[in-house]
């Protein structure tokens, strides 16, 4: 099975989510470090979708640049141009695969689509 994880190194979830990847018998991993290859909001928005999650859901609130732009109460089309132009903003890790998207919050959460 391949898995795409969208991967900030500098994030504890991030780092234990790609582990558990790693570690999981079968599993082929794609490491995309999103702050240095960014996704277009078409990627963002596909994501999200098969995810389940809004947009918003996938929003770093707490980043500086979020509460510049005030993104608090925003649309999803402007999330994702925020997202789009800030990846910073995008709340990781997602992880990919043929089963669906989720949200490595916490890293277990992974589990259901390998």
């Amino acid at each position: 099975m391949k898995a795409t994880i969208w991967h900030n190194p500098r994030c504890s979830k991030s780092r234990e989510t790609l582990a558990l990847l790693e570690a999981a018998p079968g599993v082929e991993v794609t490491v995309r470090e999103y702050l240095k290859v960014p996704p277009s909001r078409d990627e963002l928005a596909a994501l999200y979708a098969r995810a389940g999650l809004s947009p918003g859901e996938g929003l770093r609130r707490g980043e500086a640049v979020a509460k510049e732009l005030g993104l608090a109460d925003a649309s999803d089309d402007a999330i994702l141009d925020a997202m789009a132009a800030h990846p910073i903003l995008i709340e990781r890790p997602l992880v990919e695969t043929a089963k669906g998207v989720r949200l490595g919050r916490p890293p277990e959460a992974v589990r259901g689509i390998l």
